[in-house]
């Protein structure tokens, strides 16, 4: 076989045929063996008027299933990427999905935006109408409709999202265009890519050729300059309060002991996460602050600060560095090119593979003369043993504050604690319970890397088809090894549950044998509308208008768990659980579902769940002065405690639930 395009040959048309149908080498075949070849093991896909040659191929295929990629059907775009995702983000692979021309790309939607900001490597391929009116190639317009779907430039509704977009125009160079893509999406910072092409394209028979992959392998970033380990180094070294803030250095599963052995080194270094959106830190060590959304104390009382891999390390309108702080930040993207607005004030930034530059540190720190005296002095020592009393002084008050009342009704917080409790100890938790989320993770204490997977944008229903892919891809990785899937956990608030467009995703979970559990924070609407108005308008009109008034109430509550139920077809565990008493028993019986092969969903109603950081936080004022500005019949009152240890009771019209960080 060549190893070069072959040369451009007359497409053949519709009313001649230079061979059978099922013997063409056609351009959509070749993009399938394309994309296995490339490493897509999984194409996820929701056909259309513009896909007869794909579905000719994707049949050819199944005479080949070891070198052809598995086809799974998804009945909803937003799931089909989402299910992509997921499973390239676990394993690093990217994965594909084919959408129906203008009307399946703009289904996308907010998935789009996901794979964006969470640096998820996507391939998303679509039709465009015919080129072609009156049958002069194969694949000319047969239909009323693709006069109506023909747009000026449909790789644009999502082209500033993908790293990379373009328009398939010829069949003979379809592989090379489709690795070009994947190297996009492959290097970082990652993130999804768009091909199209029409149906004259697509049909064109072509001769058979090959490509040699190890000629398009993606970026390779280095690491740091000898003078930036250096400098680095010796700032961490001689630092009082250093302090590393990431977010996504986490996805490269090597990350989190590299991170543990540099705290291990510099004894009083303090890991943040900001963003989220893996496990990069964790929590049993005595470093972990664990998850806070660019709003942590540790930052303003640092003196020395690494930002790696991160977009907010923190949002200055609620904290901040302080002005003598010194600020390092090493990124694969330094400078964000994907956001108009963008700036740290950092003495240095470097671009450079963040895995490379914590250990080139580590390596400085264990072997200079110099560094290594400051290192071992007995104030590090003392400050080694305040930061162990603080680590175990969080852990206890997280766990305080997660207590369930004497009553017997339970927040976030002991929900999450009895999960962990009860679920296999390398269960992989699928996050996205928005204002719900920081109180998630200080309550599932992750500490196995690939173990915390968030959604990382801000498309809400990312969970349902991320949790998907996540599972199937720990199946798939583990008939590899001989082993068992691992166990995959999905936690959602009530809003964001609906947005995962629940009927397509519980119906792919039953077709496919994808069983997860989900777990429904039911508030009885969304709860980030009513914080993001008292951020910025404490004492307005809003803040005592109730949620019915403000439009952000569901009421009547949906039936999550019957949603589910019936998408999957009746066979599904379904379960809601409002006290302690039953709780430990409803979760035993739907893991052990799961654990059987069949998805369950179990929800919970909070009235309210409202987390506010306490210091300095316009909405925890709001909250303490005017709790008469909530709007369901009194219930409790629950004494709390501040940041400044300054106590005051609350009497609220919600079940009101505070922590400080």
């Amino acid at each position: 076989m060549s190893s070069q395009p072959p040369p451009l040959t007359q497409p053949t048309t519709s009313s001649s045929s230079s061979s059978s149908l099922s013997d063409m080498y056609t351009t959509s075949f070749a993009f399938f063996e394309a994309l296995f070849a490339a490493g897509v093991s999984h194409v996820f896909v929701n056909l259309g008027s513009d896909h007869p040659s794909i579905i000719e191929a994707m049949v050819r295929g199944k005479a080949s299933p070891s070198t052809f990629p598995r086809i799974i059907t998804c009945p909803n775009e937003m799931v089909a990427m989402s299910m992509a995702d997921g499973y390239a983000r676990l394993t690093g692979q990217p994965q594909a999905i084919i959408v129906h021309v203008d009307v399946g790309t703009q289904g996308l939607g907010a998935a789009v935006h996901n794979s964006s900001a969470g640096r998820a490597p996507v391939l998303v391929f679509a039709g465009i109408s015919p080129i072609t009116i009156e049958g002069e190639l194969r694949g000319s317009r047969t239909e009323y409709i693709h006069w109506i779907q023909d747009v000026p430039d449909q790789k644009q509704i999502v082209g500033q999202y993908c790293r990379y977009a373009a328009e398939l125009k010829t069949g003979v160079n379809v592989k090379q265009m489709v690795n070009r893509a994947l190297q996009f999406a492959k290097s970082q910072p990652q993130g999804p890519v768009y091909l199209c092409g029409s149906r004259e394209v697509m049909e064109m028979e072509i001769p058979k050729y090959e490509l040699n992959q190890a000629h398009w392998k993606p970026v390779e970033l280095g690491g740091l300059s000898k003078g930036a380990v250096q400098e680095m180094a010796g700032a961490l070294a001689g630092a009082k309060k250093p302090l590393v803030v990431t977010g996504y250095a986490g996805r490269n599963h090597a990350i989190p002991p590299a991170l543990v052995e540099l705290a291990n080194t510099v004894k009083g270094l303090r890991v943040l996460d900001t963003g989220g959106s893996d496990m990069c830190f964790p929590a049993n060590h005595p470093g972990w602050l664990g998850l806070r959304f660019g709003n942590d104390q540790s930052v303003a009382e640092a003196d020395v600060i690494l930002v790696l891999d991160c977009d907010v390390p923190w949002i200055p309108t609620q904290m901040k560095p302080s002005k003598d702080a010194r600020v390092f930040h090493v990124d694969v993207d330094p400078l964000k090119q994907v956001m108009p607005v963008f700036y740290l004030e950092a003495e240095a930034r470097y671009r450079a593979d963040p895995l490379t530059a914590v250990e080139q540190l580590t390596e400085k720190l264990k072997t200079d003369e110099e560094l290594k005296k400051q290192l071992q002095s007995e104030q590090r020592e003392k400050r080694w043993k305040e930061l162990q009393a603080q680590h175990k002084q969080k852990l206890e008050e997280i766990a305080e504050r997660a207590k369930p009342l004497e009553n017997g009704e339970y927040g976030t917080g002991h929900l999450c604690r009895r999960l962990r409790a009860l679920c296999p100890e390398d269960t992989i938790w699928a996050i996205e319970a928005v204002t719900n989320t920081l109180f998630v993770h200080d309550n599932i204490q992750p500490t196995l890397p690939g173990s915390w997977i968030n959604c990382g944008g801000g498309g809400l229903g990312w969970s349902g088809g991320g949790a998907l892919g996540i599972k199937l891809a720990t199946e798939v990785e583990a008939k590899v090894k001989g082993g068992k899937g691992k166990f995959v956990v999905q936690i959602v608030g009530d809003g964001t549950f609906l947005f995962s467009v629940p009927g397509s995703v519980y119906w792919i979970s039953k077709r496919y044998g994808i069983p997860v559990l989900t777990i429904v924070l039911n508030n009885k609407g969304w709860n980030a509308p009513r914080r993001s108005l008292l951020l910025v308008h404490p004492d307005g009109l809003g803040s005592k208008a109730s949620n019915a008034d403000i439009n952000i109430e569901f009421s009547p509550s949906p039936d999550y768990a019957g949603i589910a139920k019936a998408a999957a077809g009746g066979d599904l565990f379904a379960a809601r659980v409002d006290n302690t008493a039953d709780l430990d028993r409803v979760l035993k019986e739907a893991i052990a579902a799961v654990e059987g092969g069949q998805s369950a969903v179990v929800s919970r109603i909070f009235f309210l769940l409202l987390r506010v950081h306490l210091f300095n936080c316009p909405l925890a004022r709001a909250a303490l002065i005017r709790p008469e500005t909530f709007s369901i019949p009194k219930r409790i009152q629950h004494t709390i405690s501040s940041a400044e240890h300054q106590t005051a009771t609350v009497a609220g019209d919600y079940r009101v639930f505070f922590w400080s960080t």
